[in-house]
């Protein structure tokens, strides 16, 4: 459990990432590929990454490069997500580049007593190593996570969108109150889903930068060191298909737009393709597909052609008609 403490001050000064953070998503993305959780939300950027990778070839450069540093377990190296990021991808490499040889050892000494860190790791002092590291990401970037940045800029407005709700009626502290069923809230306490360790983080005046990824499945991540500027990346995928309630014709959802469709726009949350919808929803894929085109017609959902599938995922509006008033109050 991780246990972020806040003074007024850092209520203030919490706020959200205005873009999707483009290391976070490559770091994130990584992850994916490394884990079988989640694997059916992603299953078609799965899919269409792995044949970019290969006709690409940068199979050996996400094998023996960027995998072993982006281990998915209890920690890695910080720099590898510097705070510079939100400004965008070059400044996000520049940043690693830049990063000095004394924190990289210490990074890197504690990365290695805490996974299976690569032996060649310590190498990363070396200015010419950052530079290959950079120049690896920026190619994954642009084969892996680049084709997805609408999905992950639509599911960072609708997260948006809702919680500027949560906030305009709650100030602060209700947008910590609606930040999803790995957190909760008991101020002045945000209390994380953190399986990584468990620890409390005092972010002393600071605030916390809030930063929604479309990578991130189940628990949120954070920086190991708590003197950097604080970030916490988490998913924006609400409930899922067995959430207590939701399949309850007399949900004020389910009254609103009927059980079927109530169904098939919470699907969309996380993306999802017309079969995948028939599926959440048990209707078939014909039927499914009706239902897209009356939430689209209404603004609730997008929907893009990637390659030979359809993709639905939710609009701002859509998540504020999902998270509903009792959310927000």
């Amino acid at each position: 459990m991780l246990r972020i403490h806040f003074t007024d001050s850092d209520l203030v000064r919490t706020r959200m990432a205005s873009a999707p953070d483009p290391l976070w998503e490559i770091a994130l993305s990584l992850h994916r590929l490394q884990a079988a959780a989640g694997r059916w939300a992603y299953d078609s950027w799965f899919r269409d990454a792995s044949k970019r990778l290969f006709e690409q070839n940068l199979g050996r450069v996400v094998r023996e490069l960027l995998l072993p540093i982006f281990a998915k377990g209890t920690y890695y190296p910080d720099f590898l997500n510097p705070f510079e990021s939100q400004g965008g991808l070059i400044a996000g490499t520049t940043a690693i580049v830049g990063t000095s040889p004394e924190r990289i050892r210490e990074e890197v000494r504690r990365f290695a007593a805490q996974a299976a860190a690569p032996t060649w790791a310590p190498r990363l002092v070396e200015h010419r190593m950052r530079e290959e590291v950079a120049d690896g990401l920026r190619r994954y970037y642009e084969a892996a996570v680049a084709p997805y940045h609408d999905y992950s800029r639509t599911c960072l407005d609708a997260e948006r969108a809702a919680l500027g709700q949560a906030m305009l009626h709650g100030g602060p502290a209700g947008l910590l109150a609606n930040l999803g069923p790995h957190m909760r809230w008991e101020p002045p306490v945000l209390h994380v889903n953190y399986p990584a360790e468990d620890r409390d983080l005092r972010l002393n005046g600071r605030g916390l930068l809030l930063v929604p990824s479309y990578f991130c499945w189940g628990a949120p991540v954070a920086q190991g060191d708590p003197a950097l500027p604080q970030v916490l990346v988490y998913s924006p995928h609400r409930e899922t298909l067995d959430s207590p309630g939701l399949y309850s014709s007399t949900a004020p959802l389910g009254a609103l737009l009927g059980r079927t469709r109530a169904l098939i726009l919470r699907a969309t949350a996380g993306g999802a393709t017309t079969g995948e919808l028939a599926l959440a929803a048990g209707v078939s894929a014909p039927a499914a597909s009706q239902h897209t085109k009356a939430l689209r017609s209404t603004g609730l959902i997008s929907s893009q052609r990637r390659g030979a599938h359809v993709v639905h995922i939710i609009t701002p509006l859509g998540a504020a008609l999902l998270r509903g008033p009792n959310q927000t109050e």
